[in-house]
């Protein structure tokens, strides 16, 4: 590089000055470092990031892919969960039908064989107690008034002690009532077992009995065999002797109907009809026999005892029943206080948690307030920042 100096006038030119180069080059790098630094420091951009961009924008692609991975995997998981709701809801619509066809059954037996007028203790709230019961006066000579002629005020209740008694001991019967049907379940249900047993056991010796008895009728339907075999022989002989007398008898008999048949001597016999033993014919008929009347007799004492077994039965079964809601009541009381008591022991679990969690939040704002934030920065400190690149 060379330096040209001109002068005004008659002055003369200094041409082909030395200039040092490397001086020069090191004088231009270090301006080049300050452009490049001061566009580093005052950008606000690159001074905020304070990191490589480029590695940042490679970060930013990856975790985009990796977005859309998670995307397409939770697109799957959605589809396979709708897949699953479906299958649930078909599920729950079946047990709903379930359940629905359960309680209509439930409720159909109910009305069938739990009407409210068959219960024990339907009079206690009968609508209709009222237009039942009698009125609270009849007349002035009513015996239900008191002595001096006063009527007795609405809401007095004399006898709620005796009542009361009453209640309890009716009560108490009820229980002992149940447990006495309960006890007589268990014993009937034992002896049925016993009786059980020993049917089997008396079969299975029949069975036996049987056996036997089949192997010696084998043996004696042979022995029968043959001496049948032989008597066939001999009946063969005897049968021409037997034709022949018993056309004599037979002659003999029919003069004997004639005389004394169902016609002359009124047997009721000759009353059947033709058209099934179940009918009779008017003009023949002489009335029921004693044998008819007294078949007729034991079937209506048989319907009798069927309907008393039946009403046994139902009531047997309405008791099973309430013997069931008193145990789902009792069931229920005890699960009710069960979760009662697990709620009030996590409730204080949890009243205790928040304790610790208050102490611990206080110990930690006191330490923050105290030890780490006790020098805080002033406004001068942060103006002295961004004056010069350096």
């Amino acid at each position: 590089m060379r330096l040209r100096i001109r002068c005004s006038g008659d002055a003369m030119y200094k041409l082909d000055l030395p200039v040092d180069l490397d001086e020069a080059a090191v004088r231009q790098r270090r301006r080049n470092a300050e452009q490049q630094r001061q566009s580093r420091v005052f950008d606000s951009r690159v001074r905020t990031i304070g990191v490589d961009k480029e590695a940042l924008d490679v970060q930013v692609h990856d975790k985009k892919v990796q977005k859309e991975i998670e995307n397409k995997c939770q697109e799957a998981f959605a589809a396979q969960t709708v897949q699953n709701d479906k299958v649930l809801c078909l599920l729950d619509e079946r047990q709903k039908d379930d359940i629905r066809n359960l309680n209509k059954t439930i409720n159909e037996f109910r009305l069938q064989f739990q009407k409210r007028e068959d219960r024990r203790e339907f009079d206690l709230y009968d609508p209709l107690v009222l237009k039942k019961d009698l009125p609270p006066r009849v007349s002035d000579d009513d015996p239900r008034c008191s002595v001096s002629g006063v009527q007795r005020l609405m809401g007095e209740d004399i006898a709620e002690r005796n009542r009361k008694i009453e209640q309890q001991e009716q009560l108490r019967e009820w229980s002992l009532q149940q447990q006495r049907e309960w006890a007589k379940a268990l014993e009937d249900k034992e002896f049925a077992e016993s009786l059980y047993d020993k049917m089997r056991i008396e079969l299975d010796k029949e069975a036996i009995e049987l056996q036997k008895m089949e192997e010696q009728a084998r043996r004696e339907i042979c022995i029968f065999t043959k001496e049948f075999n032989k008597a066939q022989a001999e009946e063969s002989l005897q049968r021409k002797k037997l034709e022949k007398q018993h056309q004599e008898e037979d002659n003999c008999a029919e003069i004997i109907n004639n005389t004394e048949g169902d016609l002359l001597s009124e047997n009721p016999a000759q009353a059947t009809s033709a058209f099934g033993p179940h009918r009779v014919v008017p003009d023949r008929w002489k009335g029921m026999t004693p044998e008819q009347q007294k078949e007729v007799n034991d079937v209506q004492q048989h319907q009798i005892q069927e309907k008393m077994r039946l009403k046994e039965a139902e009531r047997q079964r309405q008791a099973e029943w309430d013997r069931k809601r008193v145990q789902e009541a009792r069931a229920m009381v005890l699960l009710e206080r069960q979760q009662k008591r697990q709620e009030r022991e996590l409730r204080k679990v949890q009243d205790h948690l928040n304790l610790q969690l208050a102490q611990a939040h206080k110990a930690q704002k006191n330490y923050l307030d105290q030890e780490v934030f006790s020098n805080t920065p002033t406004g001068e400190y942060f103006q002295q920042f961004n004056t010069t690149s350096r």
